[in-house]
């Protein structure tokens, strides 16, 4: 089987390892199954969830882990005309993924604080910009917002990562990028493209990294409004975590067509339901 596997609220959340689950990831890896991440997250760079997912015990190579932040910079490395330059507000593996493509980045941070200095002249302080490219950005500001929605009134294009209001932490639940691509949509005027679930794009190039029918795969996440809304976009089956951010009534509040494949509570529960899933390809 593919799986297709969501990160925050699956995997991990936070720095916290959700139990069991990377272990039932291996076996399954093991077992010739193949598991790519498929995570809204643009935070980090690819390398950084590879070392995190290896100290966690799931099965890894960078090849397997697609982010927004990738795939935002392989949208951006595609359009026409070229972008050249673009102001990203989000964290350092977003702007470690476009500069990988080629494209000069400028900084929400550096143009904020050259908005701060310089009259609080959008165009003085980012420069040229040809694309705004918006994520979680945990330093959010004033300042950040002001330029990025400057430069896209200025006719800079708007692509977000995700639209994901929520992230889900060891702490608790708190903004998610979605909040602040919301501030920057209410102040530029402008919709962005967004990259990320419920779009088909992460799922798409999620299966052509191991030569896979996105139709065919498995998407295991925690999100009825991202990770089980994008499954059901490509036709994919689905398995709802109740690790992350959904509840299960929340899910019997929906109807029929709009729940996910199978649920799973916890690490054993997504054990068996794999099995089941397996048996179920395998009569086929």
């Amino acid at each position: 089987m593919l799986l297709l596997v969501d990160l925050d609220g699956v995997v991990y959340r936070g720095a916290e390892p959700v139990p069991g689950v990377a272990a039932v990831l291996a076996a399954h890896a093991a077992a010739g199954d193949d598991v790519v991440y498929v995570t809204n997250n643009s935070m980090w760079y690819r390398a950084e969830y590879v070392t995190r997912l290896e100290g966690m015990g799931a099965p890894v190579s960078p090849d397997r882990i697609v982010s927004s932040a990738r795939a935002t910079a392989l949208y951006l490395l595609e359009l026409q005309p070229p972008v050249e330059y673009a102001l990203v507000v989000g964290g350092p593996g977003l702007i470690h993924e476009i500069r990988d493509v080629g494209i000069e980045v400028v900084a929400s941070g550096d143009a904020a604080d050259r908005w701060m200095s310089n009259g609080r002249d959008t165009a003085a302080a980012t420069g040229r910009v040809d694309a705004v490219v918006v994520g979680l950005d945990l330093d959010f500001s004033y300042a950040r917002l002001a330029c990025a929605a400057g430069a896209i009134r200025a006719g800079a294009r708007f692509i977000a990562t995700n639209r994901d209001p929520i992230y889900p932490t060891e702490a608790g639940l708190t903004p998610g990028a979605g909040s602040i691509v919301a501030a920057v949509e209410a102040a530029s005027g402008q919709t962005p493209v967004s990259i990320g679930k419920p779009g088909a794009l992460l799922m798409q190039v999620a299966a052509r990294a191991v030569g896979g029918d996105v139709a065919e795969a498995v998407m295991i996440g925690d999100s009825l409004a991202t990770d089980v809304a994008a499954a059901h976009a490509v036709g994919a089956r689905s398995v709802l975590m109740l690790t992350g951010i959904t509840t299960r009534a929340q899910v019997t509040a929906l109807a029929l067509a709009d729940r996910p494949t199978e649920i799973a509570a916890d690490a054993a529960e997504l054990a068996a339901v794999l099995d089941r899933l397996a048996s179920a390809t395998s009569a086929a």
